[in-house]
């Protein structure tokens, strides 16, 4: 999978391409916790993202929850394609992330 960071002060824009799946959920766990303490936004833009397992929502998951405890934190996650919809609506995610 492939990473590309783009910051704006406080907030953070993640751009992923290829597979977030076991073997690169650590990858994008990672990434994310480097930025996580100085980051009050975070937007995970998944328009080139082809697939995702059970460990890439876990992933997603904590993230969502390291941004709601803090003081207006947010994360959104944006240009999703009909599979990871599909995904997200299996799992209940969309009930649970903020998807534009």
């Amino acid at each position: 999978m492939k990473i590309e960071k783009r910051e704006n002060g406080r907030e953070i824009t993640l751009m992923l391409e290829g597979r977030l799946d076991t073997a690169t959920a650590p990858q994008l766990e990672a990434e994310i916790n480097a930025v996580l303490e100085g980051a009050e936004m975070m937007i995970l833009d998944f328009e080139k993202l082809e697939y995702l397992s059970s460990a890439g929502l876990r992933v997603l998951l904590s993230t969502h929850k390291a941004f709601m405890k803090k003081d207006g934190g947010k994360m959104v996650i944006r240009h999703v394609n009909e599979i990871i919809n599909e995904v997200f609506e299996v799992t209940g995610f969309l009930d649970i992330l903020n998807i534009e």
